[in-house]
């Protein structure tokens, strides 16, 4: 049964990437601080805060999809920063495509709550 948003697969595996990209980022170049390294993990552990964010409006699920919505595109983001680190011979190949591969699971399941907010949402509470 589903409590709070810590339940959710989906959070636990996206909490469970940010600690990830946290540990890889420790590697970065000192250089890379306040730019790349800063914002891989804000954007990381912003799909987190966004999935938090979802569950407490699940009262209404326009911005119950919302804040999911903002997960997603943040879980993208990550993406994009992981291509960069790629790019900029801060990953290998490996590590790049691992965790690339997590972000777009991770999408595919906020995509799948997003198309149907009805089995998270309270819609019998919401007045129509």
């Amino acid at each position: 049964m589903i409590r709070t948003f810590k339940d959710l697969i989906v959070y636990q595996k996206a909490f469970e990437q940010a600690m990830e990209i946290f540990e890889i980022t420790k590697g970065f170049p000192k250089i890379e601080q306040y730019s790349l390294t800063d914002q891989i993990r804000r954007s990381s552990r912003s799909v987190c805060v966004n999935i938090g964010e979802a569950w407490r409006k699940t009262i209404y699920p326009a911005h119950f999809v919302s804040k999911l919505t903002d997960a997603d595109a943040e879980a993208t983001e990550t993406m994009i920063w992981l291509d960069f680190s790629l790019h900029c011979r801060y990953l290998g190949q490996d590590t790049h495509r691992v965790a690339t591969d997590r972000y777009e699971e991770i999408g595919r399941m906020l995509g799948s709550m997003i198309s149907s907010p009805e089995k998270f949402c309270y819609e019998g509470l919401v007045k129509k």
